[in-house]
């Protein structure tokens, strides 16, 4: 439908407004256009768009997820990974908290990105939030069997070197995170993105120990072979 073309036009609008500013130093004519339709005006000192000329070296984001637009407010759901509002994709898996699993639009997004920008680019954050549960492996060391923490990331990583090859400059990436924490969206301990597990609970309760998930041994493996193991055949030995 052409009005869900412009509904995804205008959305991608609101969410690259900052960058567009940040790199090219001036505020770009749809937002100008968005601020006179909703009677927003921008009071400018003289020597602020000077300061606008200061522009950015590279360009940092984070993607854990991607999200449909329509035009069709009826149709738009907020919550879950749609915190904005949109639709979900019925074609994409979803996370325990409903956030969409889509690998190839890291590689869509980072293409998009060097094409609107040319700058270098830096990927921030990357990771999959889940309830893990902590066991004992066969010699008695508690671990969590994270597979599928495992597959989201080489997912992901994978088409970080698709991007590569499409010619996209890419000077970094961190995946979230290393340690389980607070979750920033819902305030859940039980939500977890960490290689490393830590014994603490939504209720207060736990040891506060530490244990290194199997994603842990995995991700050593990645960064020691520079993204190697990524495209080997071969199970990795994920034991100390």
């Amino acid at each position: 439908m052409p009005d869900d073309v412009i509904a995804a036009m205008d959305a991608e609008h609101r969410n690259y407004f900052y960058g567009d500013v940040h790199v090219r130093g001036k505020y770009p004519g749809y937002m100008k256009r968005y601020f006179r339709e909703h009677g927003i005006q921008i009071q400018f000192a003289p020597e602020d768009e000077e300061i606008l000329k200061n522009t950015v070296d590279f360009v940092s984001f984070s993607y854990y997820m991607s999200v449909c637009a329509t035009s069709d407010p009826e149709k738009q759901k907020k919550g879950l990974g749609n915190l904005l509002g949109g639709v979900p994709n019925p074609t994409l898996k979803a996370s325990d908290w409903g956030w969409q699993i889509d690998p190839k639009g890291l590689r869509y997004v980072l293409n998009m990105f060097y094409d609107r920008y040319q700058k270098p680019l830096f990927i921030v954050e990357n990771g999959l939030g889940a309830v893990d549960v902590l066991v004992e492996d066969e010699n008695g060391n508690k671990t969590v069997e994270d597979d599928y923490r495992i597959q989201y990331l080489k997912d992901h990583l994978i088409q970080v070197g698709e991007a590569i090859q499409d010619g996209v400059e890419i000077m970094g990436y961190t995946s979230w995170g290393c340690i389980d924490v607070v979750s920033a969206s819902t305030a859940e301990l039980k939500k977890r993105y960490g290689y490393i597990y830590v014994d603490r609970n939504d209720d207060g309760t736990g040891t506060m120990e530490r244990y290194k998930k199997k994603s842990f041994y995995w991700y050593q493996k990645v960064i020691e072979s520079n993204g190697e193991v990524l495209y080997s055949e071969e199970d990795i030995n994920l034991s100390e």
